[in-house]
């Protein structure tokens, strides 16, 4: 464990359903959620050094210096490392890619405290455990579940090429007065209300499928359970810790 050099994976996750149970007076949100972690990842090979490069953005912006998250964890961890970041994951999309990349920084570390994680981003802690779990708090309550064989169904995901911003929904969703989602998630309509160009590809991968998507957390990925596979998707199955 934390030996150099190395190659570790950072699975994406995929938020289920998400219901919003109350602000805390710092204004941080608290959540209900269920979230699995994906076959897709990003994967990081570490050596001797200092530096990240990032390769395969897949047209997404991914910031670098001390900011990353990448960079974050090394730093909460104590350790030193050059990172070649291998990006699947897209950027933006609401799948977790920084908070997988930081929480596969803190596991090839040894670091397994989840307050140390949370400091990192909302979405860290359940990345640093995966699997399938039931999310509270702020995101630093993680709660395992277990794995049935339904839960290793496919599931396809449309990515559009649009970056919504978490900060911007959840501001949408205090403005609307805290609207709850029919389908299982409370950030869908101020996702919307914040970026309407979503219900263009949402449609669109409805009307392919004949299936009502998701949105996945605060956006912008939309999925449907189920194998499609097609032009501008990704079929993935749920991934086991």
């Amino acid at each position: 464990m934390g030996d150099l050099p190395a190659v570790v994976d950072a699975p994406a996750k995929l938020t289920l359903s998400l219901r919003i149970t109350g602000v805390r007076p710092d204004g941080y949100h608290l959540i209900d959620a269920e979230m699995v972690s994906l076959d897709l990842a990003d994967r990081l090979e570490l050596s001797v050094g200092d530096g990240l490069d990032v390769v395969g953005a897949a047209g997404r912006s991914v910031p670098g210096g001390p900011d990353n998250l990448v960079s974050r964890a090394l730093l909460a961890s104590g350790r030193r490392a050059a990172v070649r970041l291998h990006k699947r994951i897209p950027s933006g999309a609401g799948l977790g890619g920084g908070s997988a990349d930081a929480a596969a920084i803190l596991r090839w570390a040894g670091v397994a405290d989840v307050g140390i994680a949370a400091r990192l981003g909302a979405d860290v802690p359940f990345c640093l455990l995966g699997g399938r779990a039931r999310v509270t708090g702020i995101g630093d309550e993680v709660s395992p579940l277990p794995f049935e064989p339904v839960d290793r169904r496919p599931y396809t995901l449309l990515i559009p090429p649009l970056h919504v911003s978490t900060a911007d929904v959840y501001r949408s969703w205090d403005r609307l007065g805290g609207p709850v989602g029919e389908r299982g998630n409370d950030l869908e309509p101020a996702a919307l209300v914040v970026e309407p160009g979503l219900a263009k590809w949402r449609d669109r991968l409805g009307n392919s499928t004949g299936e009502t998507p998701l949105l996945a957390g605060s956006g912008g990925t939309w999925f449907v359970a189920g194998s499609f596979p097609g032009p501008g998707r990704l079929v993935v199955i749920v991934a086991q810790p």
